[in-house]
């Protein structure tokens, strides 16, 4: 299984007929921004009538609430990994901060739908572990690259990187910018400095 292809129930397979895909990617879109929004309870008729598509269309898809919400999810993740292939050619170093950048912004989205998420499904769903295990394989290749390269130092696994930048990203209170700039300083942590 390759970092973007997760393993994901055949409710949230992407359609492969022209116009369902159509319909399917604008309910990702308006699940996305209805379930991201603060306090935001959208109703799935509300989500079907942001994506300008029927009732009957959205349960096509997406038979219940959470189906949609897992299927939300899982676009996320698997944006967070075609970024990692997307830097795969940048210097090491590059490569590593822009893609910790673009996971904290997924955090970000990740976070906002949290409350949704877990009031619906299982934390250790296959879903989730997939997922799980699909940004760890996306990200890991890029710090191994910064750490062959002397840029990272030797003694830190993407496990704990994921658990730095996770724990940055969620810092309660903070703006975007707070974030970045303390992102910055722990990425200047992870550097190799000789002694």
């Amino acid at each position: 299984m390759s970092a973007t292809e997760i393993n994901q129930p055949t409710l949230t397979r992407r359609p492969k007929r022209a116009d369902a895909r159509r319909n399917y990617d604008k309910l990702i879109a308006a699940g996305r921004e209805a379930f991201t929004e603060k306090d935001s309870s959208a109703s799935l008729e509300e989500i079907a009538r942001r994506a300008g598509v029927g009732i009957g269309t959205l349960y096509r898809h997406f038979p219940t609430r959470t189906d949609l919400i897992e299927a939300v999810y899982v676009e996320e993740v698997q944006a967070l990994c075609r970024s990692a292939d997307d830097l795969r050619d940048a210097p090491p170093w590059d490569a590593l901060v822009g893609w910790l950048h673009r996971f904290i912004g997924y955090v970000a989205t990740k976070h906002a739908l949290a409350e949704e998420l877990f009031a619906v499904a299982d934390r250790d769903s296959e879903v989730f572990m997939s997922c799980r295990v699909a940004f760890y394989t996306a990200g890991e290749p890029l710090l191994r690259r910064a750490q062959e390269a002397g840029a990272v130092r030797p003694d830190v696994s993407i496990d704990d990187v994921v658990k730095m930048v996770g724990g940055i990203a969620k810092i309660q209170g903070a703006d975007a910018v707070t974030v970045e700039r303390i992102l910055s300083v722990a990425l200047d942590g992870l550097r190799y400095h000789e002694l």
